[in-house]
């Protein structure tokens, strides 16, 4: 199961296609009706085929909430408190992916955002969003876009479902900034490579530790 994590502090408010060009002196078959570039009867036009036949390299399948929690447990009493001072909110997101079929993977955003007042939480609001996902890519390039591509397609709707469950709880929205998946994919990398060369670098009858995490984990970093 591939993975990162992110940690933020604080969150806030929230080329057209041309025709290619003919060579010079070729001029386009003009059909019976008057129409330029029409296929013969019964040919198939080689650029339909060719849409027909590719296939695009993200598909979403089905996009879902996997868990939804919120919880608000010095309600009413914190509200008092809410009028007077800005609350502090924190919030964690990992990124989880599993395979399902060939080609298939499941998605997870697992966001953790916890509002305090005054040093009293004001509520703990936890969702997990996923999206299934038909990838047609090569495998060198998997490991990227299930980790940067395919969150941040859903980002969007996991954001929404944050603001809306928030303010329905009695709080103002939970609006979340953009998230950086690419900063974050990089800097777990970034992380593997110092740990594998830490290992390398132990001598062979020292005690080793766990294994370092493959470079389908997690990738971890600061949301900006």
């Amino acid at each position: 199961m591939a993975k990162q994590k992110s940690t933020s502090d604080t969150a806030k408010g929230d080329g057209e296609n041309q025709d290619p060009k003919k060579p010079e002196g070729e001029t386009a078959a003009a059909s019976p009706d008057g129409g330029a570039g029409a296929a013969a009867p019964g040919q198939a036009d080689p650029g339909q085929a060719e849409q027909e036949t590719s296939e695009p390299p993200i598909t979403i399948n089905v996009q879902y909430i996997k868990d939804l929690s919120f919880e608000a447990p010095t309600a009413p009493g914190i509200f008092s408190a809410l009028q007077t001072q800005q609350p502090d909110i924190t919030v964690n997101i990992n990124v989880g992916a599993n395979p399902l079929q060939d080609k298939v993977f499941e998605v997870v955003l697992e966001i953790n955002a916890e509002c305090k007042i005054e040093k009293q939480i004001g509520f703990i609001l936890e969702l997990d969003y996923a999206g299934v996902f038909t990838l047609n890519i090569p495998d060198e390039h998997l490991q990227a876009v299930l980790l940067i591509e395919c969150p941040r397609l859903i980002f969007p709707f996991a954001r929404n479902i944050l603001a809306e469950v928030s303010r329905d709880g009695g709080f103002p929205p939970l609006m979340l900034g953009p998230v950086d998946f690419a900063a974050m994919f990089q800097a777990k990398l970034q992380e593997l490579e110092q740990a594998a060369r830490k290992g390398e670098g132990a001598p062979a009858s020292s005690p080793s530790g766990p294994p370092a995490d493959p470079p389908a984990d997690p990738p971890a970093s600061p949301a900006k």
